[in-house]
């Protein structure tokens, strides 16, 4: 975690661009980049460091690869999960964080579940994701996430995952207002996952028609903007943390400000970085789907433009546009962009995140 962070800190001050990025109309930005990297990153590491102690102890082979690769290779993911917490006083912040880590986990382990385990059959793709719906429901009961794949026996660690989460979001403010968001997310969410990772070229039509089916709720996304929206989980995170900060009446506002918008940029930037991995492995990539690097820019400038519109409607519109804000500043420069060759494609996109920060779009 602490790496990929200060290298992309590291990448940011030794570029005036991406500095102008992060300093953009908020002169406060830096404190609280500071807050985060000082308050938040450190006991987000430890917890995260304890849950790798119980994926060491998997007994099968595979499922104990899979499960160390998704947090050594994906600890980043774990930090963005916990931003939020950068603004709630400590006691608050330690429950989210405590809430927001294990269930980062398990979204990172299924994904790589899914993607690198070669024994995942695709009917197993729902009931391995059922994990994810239950983590958001104290109320739910342990299932057999394995049941139908792969085979293997992880020790209790997905279980034990789901357990945690759990219960830390027992005590979570206003978990009525919650859950009927929570379900919501994990329903896309699941769904995407079962269909991204079908074969080559029956994946995209299943996708296509999955949007078909919903388009009316998301008519000013196209397909693969659509599916990365339902990759995300920022959503689910702004909703816990509205509920924390004591503004119930903001949980719903603050979904709908991170979905679709907000979530589709967070997962296309995850794409963007990710394409020659993607390509290696032949994994569905959704920032190549885009024509042309315009083309990508144009619908990068309008939908965080969007973003920016939605969250300028929410009482703590400065915390959540910072969250917006390095999301994408250290997206843009994660290793990953020096690796690829993708650094003048990168700051092309900080430009176009740049000139849409104060939104303009009504929706």
């Amino acid at each position: 975690m602490f790496d990929d962070i200060a290298f992309a800190l590291r990448r940011v001050a030794a570029s005036p661009e991406r500095l102008r990025a992060l300093l953009l109309d908020d002169p406060l930005l830096p404190l609280d980049l500071t807050r985060f990297l000082t308050r938040v990153v450190p006991p987000a590491a430890a917890l995260l460091a304890s849950l790798r102690t119980g994926a060491e102890a998997i007994p099968d082979d595979r499922l104990r690869a899979e499960a160390l690769a998704s947090i050594d290779g994906k600890a980043f993911h774990v930090a963005g999960a916990a931003i939020l917490a950068t603004f709630l006083p400590a006691e608050a912040a330690a429950q989210y964080i405590a809430i927001v880590t294990p269930l980062e986990t398990i979204y990172d382990y299924l994904d790589n579940l899914c993607d690198r385990h070669p024994d995942v059959p695709p009917e197993a793709y729902p009931r391995l994701h059922r994990a994810i719906a239950d983590a958001l429901d104290p109320g739910a009961g342990p299932q057999e996430y394995y049941a139908l794949g792969p085979p293997g026996d992880d020790g209790g660690y997905l279980r034990t995952l789901v357990a945690r989460t759990q219960e830390a979001l027992r005590d979570a403010p206003h978990l009525d207002r919650l859950l009927p968001h929570f379900a919501d997310a994990a329903s896309f969410y699941g769904d995407l996952q079962t269909f991204k990772h079908l074969p080559n070229g029956t994946r995209e039509i299943a996708c296509v028609e999955w949007y078909e089916r919903n388009r009316d709720r998301f008519a000013m996304l196209d397909w693969h903007e659509f599916a990365c929206a339902s990759g995300s989980n920022m959503h689910v995170f702004a909703a816990l943390y509205e509920a924390f900060s004591g503004r119930p009446e903001e949980i719903s506002g603050a979904y709908d400000a991170y979905f679709p918008f907000v979530a589709a940029l967070h997962i296309l930037l995850d794409s963007f970085i990710d394409r020659d991995e993607d390509r290696e492995h032949d994994d569905l990539n959704f920032a190549v789907v885009y024509p042309n690097p315009a083309a990508l820019r144009a619908r990068f400038r309008f939908m965080t433009a969007a973003a920016h519109t939605r969250i300028a409607r929410l009482t703590d519109r400065r915390r959540h546009a910072f969250v917006l804000r390095v999301m994408t500043l250290f997206y843009l420069s994660h290793p990953k962009i020096a690796s690829g060759g993708l650094e003048r494609e990168a700051r092309s996109l900080l430009r176009a995140n740049g000139s849409s920060s104060k939104g303009g779009h009504d929706l």
